[in-house]
Order: C-alpha cells, then structure tokens, then sequence
C-alpha cells in the first residue's frame, strides 16, 4: 500500500469487503428499495455518478450537443450513457479504440457519434466537429493521466462561443507540460471552464431518479459476482477483465 493510501487507513478503515461496514454519515445516500436480484447491477452507481457530476458542473441541457473527451474510457463510457439519458441530442465520442467505439455505436444508435483519433491536433479538431449535427455546446475531459494535453485541447477547443467545459480528467497528474489554452479564444469566445472533483451530495438522488425512470439503463453492464471467501479470485478477474460496462462485485 502507498504512503497515501496508509493515511487514508488511519481514518477509513472499514472497508466494503465485509458483511457490514462503517461509512461517514454524510457519505450514505438512501437509494429506496432494490430487488436483491438487482444488487451487483447498482454497483455501477460508484462509476455512472463520476461522470454525472461532471455533466451536471457543464450544465449540460436536454437537447444539447456534448462531446466526451475519454468516451472509451471507464467513466468515458459510462459519460456517454449518462449523457444520453439526461437527455443530450447528440454525445460526440472521440477515442482511439476503434472496438469500444464500434460498441458505443451499437449500444446508442444515432446519437452516438464516434470520432476515431488520429494524434494530430488541429485534424482531431476538425474531425470532432464535423461529426456533430451543429455546434457543440459543452465539452466533459475525463482523459486518464497517461494522454497528452494536445487531446485535450483538440477537444476543449471544439466548444462553440459562450460554450462550457468541465475537467475532471487526471492528465497532467505524471508530470508534463501544462495546458495551454489561449488565453484571446478562451475570452473572446466566452468560454466557461469549470474543474470538477467527483460530484456532489446531492448526485446521488438525480442519478437514481434516470435509473428508476428508465432513461438510465443499469443492465448494461456486466456484472460477475464473487462471494467473500473468493476475494482475491475476484481481484484477479477483475484484472483480466476491465473495460467499459464492465463490473467485478464482491457480493456477501
């Protein structure tokens, strides 16, 4: 374990693992009953509600275009659902995994539009906005630490005048160059820029709210369950089997 990681432990150290555990009061959020069945399945609430903050931070409304910087990412991918079901017209998804995108356009049908990148900034600029049906009106960055600033400005710089931009990516956290945006497009274009850190209290209600109503679909993830004393073979699935819309749960 990490040195972080040891002092996280020295105030959170009852972990899920467990038939009970012991949580901050302020961190427990009242769900409403669920079908045992259905268990495993509402573990995607800690991955959908990431990307949720960070759409409700870009004030993303219904009818409007969003792009998903990261769309065949983890959270990336549960965006773009999370996107559609808040009711976005249109989620642009550039990535460079063209399978995850192939299956994003299959799960989502139209309003998907995937964006395969090529590395080259103003191109990948280009590409993202002629994939959308008009301009693009807020922009999310959920890129992991290992991709370079240039993605993330090639898509930031897609988002039309008074557009909105929420970053809660980790690059730049390795170390590198910062971003640079120009400081003329971001002020005469009325460019909001907000960073987001996971998402607030209040989250957790809304988001339950689009599953019970059916716009949020939780049966599209996959879940494999373990029960505890198969933990550490759970740890190993879990290794081998990462991915978009994919869960491994430890299920007492």
């Amino acid at each position: 374990m990490t040195k972080d990681g040891l002092r996280l432990q020295k105030h959170f150290r009852h972990g899920s693992w467990a038939e009970q555990m012991r949580v901050p009061t302020e961190n427990v959020k009242p769900i409403g009953p669920i079908d045992a069945a259905d268990a495993a399945q509402w573990c995607a609430l800690g991955t959908l509600l990431v990307p949720y903050g960070g759409l409700l931070a870009a004030n993303l409304q219904a009818g409007e275009t969003v792009l998903v910087s990261g769309a065949t990412g983890n959270f990336g991918s549960a965006a773009v659902a999370v996107a559609l079901a808040m009711g976005a017209a249109c989620v642009i998804a550039p990535g460079r995994n063209e399978g995850v995108l192939a299956d994003l356009a299959r799960r989502f049908g139209d309003r998907l539009r995937p964006v395969k990148l090529s590395g080259n900034e103003d191109d990948d600029r280009a590409r993202m906005q002629q994939a959308a049906p008009g301009p693009i009106d807020c922009v999310l960055d959920i890129l992991p630490p290992s991709v370079s600033t240039t993605t993330v400005r090639a898509a930031i710089m897609t988002v039309r005048r008074y557009g909105r931009v929420a970053l809660m990516g980790g690059v730049g956290m390795l170390g590198g160059p910062g971003l640079d945006l120009p400081y003329p497009w971001i002020m005469r274009n009325c460019i909001s820029i907000h960073g987001v850190w996971m998402y607030p209290p209040q989250a957790t209600i809304g988001l339950v709210n689009l599953i019970r109503a059916g716009l949020l679909r939780l049966d599209s993830f996959e879940a494999t369950t373990f029960d505890l004393d198969h933990a550490n073979e759970a740890v190993a699935h879990a290794a081998s089997n990462s991915g978009p819309f994919k869960m491994t749960v430890i299920r007492p």
